[in-house]
């Protein structure tokens, strides 16, 4: 059977004209905003008037562009190297978008086509909302391949062994001992989770396997944090937050890991190396260190590679 790989993920804007697309895509997702579509639209409208200029500025300081659409080619380069298949990027809500692969995969005879959720927790925000676009589009082709979707993996050895040797990267030269981790996840509103997504319960699994293995492998820091970031608007989101955690703090040395991204974007580089390093800056912190998402790691790679093989 011909397969071929989709690596899924939100995306991020390859321009500063792309900033307003993004936004309008991201806050149109019956999965994000799960309300009457009208009112999806009036929100919507509110949310991109009110934030567009900000995210545009952001984007500006990080140089006119997502840092994820490059890290993302770079990944796929490498796992070409153990993968004998097509591999494409699939983003969510700005180019690429999966059509194209999806054409080729057709003209190709492609059979199988095996998603890997670029998020290590499932989420109805993230995994289920990338699925449902990909079977969205294949269905508008008229394209009917076998769907395979790789399994949430955020407490596989493979990966937490990747996460575990970004954190000691960026931890180079210090004393572990001194400083706090903070573990910081992407933040869903209370609401989803009281609807039954599970991606609390797996964040928190998460953060115990990353504890299990530095406790086995002799790696001790002052404290271990579980922390959320990036809130959007009024309601109830999952606490404690990264910004609150910062500004009440009990220790002034501190390294952060994107719990929840495997791909840098400007949820990593520039929200927490930029805007959150300053709240630490104003509080006089002793050291602020922000670790790298895994990106084209070669733990990272070679994990990707073991989890599609056992499909083969």
């Amino acid at each position: 059977m011909r397969q071929a790989l989709f690596l899924l993920n939100m995306g991020g804007p390859n321009t500063i004209s792309e900033v307003k697309l993004f936004l309008q895509n991201m806050f149109s997702d019956k999965n994000i905003l799960p309300v009457n579509p009208l009112v999806r639209k009036l929100i919507r409208t509110i949310i991109v008037k009110k934030r567009l200029h900000e995210a545009q500025e952001n984007y500006e300081a990080l140089g006119g562009k997502s840092p994820l659409p490059d890290l993302t080619m770079r990944l796929i380069k490498k796992l070409q190297t153990k993968l004998d298949m097509p591999i494409y990027p699939a983003m969510r809500y700005v180019p690429p978008f999966a059509d194209d692969a999806l054409k080729q995969c057709r003209q190709d005879g492609v059979e199988e086509l095996i998603l890997f959720p670029m998020y290590p927790q499932y989420s109805t925000t993230t995994t289920l909302s990338s699925v449902e676009d990909i079977e969205a589009r294949c269905k508008a082709l008229g394209y009917n391949p076998k769907i395979t979707v790789i399994d949430p993996y955020y407490d596989k050895y493979g990966y937490i062994k990747a996460s575990v040797e970004q954190i000691m990267q960026a931890a180079e030269g210090i004393d572990t001992k001194e400083y706090d981790l903070l573990l910081s996840a992407h933040g869903l509103p209370i609401s989803i989770i009281k609807a039954g997504d599970p991606y609390q319960r797996q964040v928190e699994a998460n953060v115990s396997v990353i504890k299990i293995y530095l406790h086995e492998h002799g790696i001790k820091f002052h404290d271990i944090k579980l922390v959320y970031q990036s809130k959007v608007g009024p309601s109830a989101w999952l606490e404690p937050s990264l910004a609150d955690t910062l500004r009440n703090p009990t220790n002034k040395k501190v390294v952060i890991y994107p719990l929840a991204f495997t791909i840098d974007n400007s949820e990593t580089a520039f929200e927490l190396d930029i805007e959150h390093r300053e709240i630490a800056e104003k509080i006089r912190y002793e050291d602020y260190i922000v670790a790298k998402c895994m990106n084209d790691s070669d733990s990272f790679v070679q994990f990707i590679a073991d989890q599609v093989n056992l499909l083969r």
